[in-house]
C-alpha cells in the first residue's frame, strides 16, 4: 500500500508553448510527477480536453483543469492507495459522471492516473514499464519497432487538404537500438537532400519534428524518403508508413487532397496505388472518424498486406473498437493515453484489439511534454509498435532515449518484432 499524501496540479507548456497540466504528487515514498499532451487533429470522439476559452493563451489555458485536480479530484483521491490503479480510475469517473469527461477534462483526470501509477510502480521497487506490464497481465519484454514521423503535411504544417505524415519504420534492424541508429542516419540523410534541392527552407521543421519541404504531393515526399534510405544505406531496412488524418480534408461525402477529389472508393484505390509504388506497410486514418463503410472498403482492399491503423475513428475507446472488430473496418488500432483519459480505460481498449489479434501501435501527440511515461506504456503492454516524431526535439528524443534504457535493463530478455511488428 502507497497512500497518497497530496495532489498539486499547475499550468505548464507542451512543445508547441501551448499550455497543460502537470500533476505533483506527493506519496509516502517520494514525489511523482505526470504531464499530459494535446493533440491538433483530435477526432471528436475524443474524451474532452478542458480549456479555459479566455483571452490568456489565446483561449488555449488550462487553468480550469488545474482547478478541477487541486479543488475537486484531490478530496477525492488523497488518502487513497495509489497501487489500487482501477479503483483510482473509477473514482475519478465517477467524480466526473459523463460520457466524456466533460465536467472534469481528461487533461485532469490523466496526470492523476498516470501520477499514481508511477507512485505505485516504486512502491514495489518495479520499473514504471514493468508495473504496467503487472497491470496488464504480459511479460513486458517487447521493444517497439518505431514510426518515424520525417515529413509532416497536413495540420502539423500549416497545411490544408494534405495527408499529414509520412514515416520511416526500421524493420530491418535486429534490436531496438540498432533500428532507432537506422531511423536517425536516414532522417540525417533526408535533411542533406532537402538541403540541396531546397535550401535551408526545406529542414524547417513541423510540430513532430519531421521536414516541411515545399513538395506538393504523397508520391513526392515518399520518393524522397527512399532516396535518403538509399543514401543511407538502409534501404532493405526500413520502409514506409502514412498517417493520412483524413478527416481533416473530409467533407460532404468527399475527400480532397491537394486539387484532387476522391470518394471513399476512388480514395481507398489511390491508396492502393501507393502500397504498390512504394515500400508503404502501414496507412493510419485512412478513411474519416465516420466513415465506417469506407474503413470496411479500404481494409477489404489492402489490410490483408498492409496495416490498416484506426485513430480519429476509434480513440482509444474499446466500445468503438468492438465496432470495428464486428464491422472488420480496421486491422489496428492506436493508442493514445488522452484520447480516453486514464490509465485503466487505456489498458481495457488494449485488451479489446487483442481479442481480435489486431496490432498495437502506442502514439504521442502533436503537442508533447518531456514525460516519457508512453515509453513505458508501449514496453509495459508489449505494444511491438510505437509513434513518437522524428528524432529531433528533446519532446520526442526523451522517449527514443527512455526506450534505450529500457532495453538495456532488459538486456537478453529484450525483443524486437523487426518485419513481424504486427505481432
Amino acid at each position: 500500500m502507497v497512500l497518497v499524501k497530496s495532489l498539486k496540479a499547475r499550468e505548464i507548456l507542451d512543445s508547441r508553448g501551448e499550455p497543460t497540466v502537470e500533476v505533483e504528487l506527493c506519496a509516502e515514498n517520494g514525489v511523482f510527477f505526470a504531464m499530459v499532451p494535446s493533440g491538433a487533429s483530435a477526432g471528436s470522439h475524443e474524451a474532452l480536453e478542458m480549456r479555459d476559452g479566455e483571452k490568456r493563451f489565446g483561449g488555449k489555458g488550462v487553468l480550469k483543469a488545474v482547478k478541477n485536480v487541486n479543488e475537486v479530484i484531490a478530496k477525492k483521491i488523497v488518502g487513497r492507495d495509489a497501487g489500487r490503479q482501477k479503483e483510482i480510475d473509477e473514482a475519478m469517473l465517477e467524480l466526473d459522471g459523463t460520457e466524456n469527461k466533460g465536467r472534469l477534462g481528461a487533461n485532469a483526470v490523466l496526470p492523476v492516473s498516470i501520477a499514481c501509477l508511477k507512485a505505485a510502480a516504486a512502491a514495489k521497487g518495479k520499473k514504471v514499464f514493468e508495473y504496467v506490464g503487472e497491470l496488464a497481465g504480459v511479460n513486458a519484454c517487447v521493444l517497439p519497432v518505431p514510426q518515424l514521423n520525417v515529413m509532416n503535411g497536413g495540420k502539423h504544417a500549416g497545411q490544408e487538404n494534405d495527408v499529414q505524415e509520412h514515416m520511416l519504420m526500421p524493420v530491418g534492424a535486429k534490436n531496438y537500438a540498432e533500428g532507432l541508429r537506422m531511423a536517425c542516419e536516414t532522417y540525417q540523410a533526408l535533411k542533406k537532400i532537402l538541403k540541396k534541392k531546397f535550401g535551408a527552407r526545406g529542414t524547417l521543421i513541423g510540430d513532430e519534428g519531421g521536414f516541411v519541404p515545399p513538395v506538393a504531393n504523397v508520391e513526392g515526399r515518399l520518393e524522397l524518403m527512399a532516396q535518403a534510405a538509399r543514401e543511407a544505406g538502409w534501404e532493405k531496412e526500413v520502409v514506409f508508413a502514412l498517417d493520412c488524418a483524413s478527416t481533416e480534408f473530409y467533407k460532404d461525402g468527399v475527400y480532397t487532397i491537394g486539387d484532387k477529389r476522391f470518394s471513399s472508393g476512388e480514395l481507398a484505390d489511390y491508396y492502393s496505388q501507393l502500397v504498390a509504388r512504394f515500400p508503404v506497410v502501414s496507412i493510419e486514418d485512412g478513411m474519416s472518424e465516420d466513415d465506417w463503410e469506407g474503413w470496411q472498403e479500404l481494409t477489404r482492399k489492402i489490410g490483408g498486406k498492409t496495416q490498416v491503423v484506426g485513430d480519429d475513428l476509434l480513440v482509444t475507446n474499446a466500445e468503438r473498437i468492438k465496432k470495428a472488430v464486428e464491422l472488420k473496418a480496421v486491422n489496428s488500432a492506436l493508442i493514445k493515453v488522452n484520447q480516453i483519459g486514464s490509465v485503466s480505460e487505456t489498458l481495457d481498449a488494449i485488451v479489446e484489439a487483442r481479442k481480435s489479434k489486431w496490432s498495437v501501435v502506442v502514439s504521442h501527440r502533436s503537442g508533447e511534454t518531456e514525460d516519457a511515461f508512453i515509453a513505458d506504456l508501449v514496453v509495459g503492454v508489449n505494444g511491438g509498435q510505437s509513434k513518437f516524431g522524428a528524432p529531433a526535439r528533446s519532446d520526442r528524443n526523451a522517449k527514443y532515449n527512455e526506450l534505450l534504457r529500457i532495453e538495456e535493463a532488459l538486456g537478453a530478455k529484450a525483443k524486437y518484432l523487426g518485419r513481424k511488428f504486427r505481432g
